[in-house]
């Protein structure tokens, strides 16, 4: 009997800030609005929003300029991190919270690119109902992915099928250990691109 073959994907996120890059595992992809159920060793809960790509075409050492030829959607979402492993001040820390399940919430299905060149085009993420993030989109969105798929590729050769995800603020606090059970969401275009709850 042979092996089955199983097709494997990286998440590659340029993290804010550092501008360096990690890989989290397909198994941390969300991306159908399932609840998210925290396990019982996570404490608080952290958050990045971030803009990301699909790649479309396979690559490494992308030129700058050819790097629109290597995406085919873009879209927004959020990447969640277990508190107590992101603040350790370890050097390995970032890379120890970015392998939970289900923790990088990125929708489908994408838009695109052309989509994104529109400023008035705003994505809004929201907890509970209340807004904790806003920006828009714009020829700057685009620059900034095609930047970091270039940049990226010099370390991680891109493969048909992988997403590479911007961070566009700093981590910060989403769901502090007191609380139960909270309802996030998000719009892009007028149009809700997630709505899920956290749940422990």
């Amino acid at each position: 009997m042979g092996l089955r073959k199983t097709f494997l994907m990286n998440i590659t996120v340029r993290l804010y800030g550092s501008g360096s890059f990690i890989c989290r595992p397909d198994t941390t992809w969300e991306r159908e609005s399932r609840d998210f159920f925290s396990p019982e060793f996570v404490g608080d809960i952290w958050y990045s929003p971030a803009v990301f790509a699909r790649i479309s075409k396979a690559g490494k050492f992308i030129g700058r300029k050819f790097a629109h030829r290597y995406y085919d959607g873009v879209n927004f979402g959020i990447l969640l991190y277990p508190g107590e492993m992101l603040n350790t001040g370890k050097p390995d820390s970032i890379a120890s919270a970015s392998v939970l399940d289900h923790s990088s919430i990125l929708p489908f299905p994408m838009y695109q690119p052309d989509v994104f060149r529109k400023e008035e085009n705003a994505f809004v993420f929201r907890k509970n109902g209340d807004m904790l993030f806003r920006t828009g989109a714009g020829v700057g969105m685009i620059a900034k992915i095609e930047d970091t798929v270039s940049e990226a590729s010099t370390v991680i050769s891109q493969r048909i099928g992988d997403l590479i995800a911007v961070e566009m603020d700093k981590t910060q606090e989403l769901f502090p250990i007191n609380e139960k059970r909270a309802e996030i969401s998000a719009e892009f275009c007028d149009s809700l691109l997630f709505r899920l709850s956290l749940i422990r």
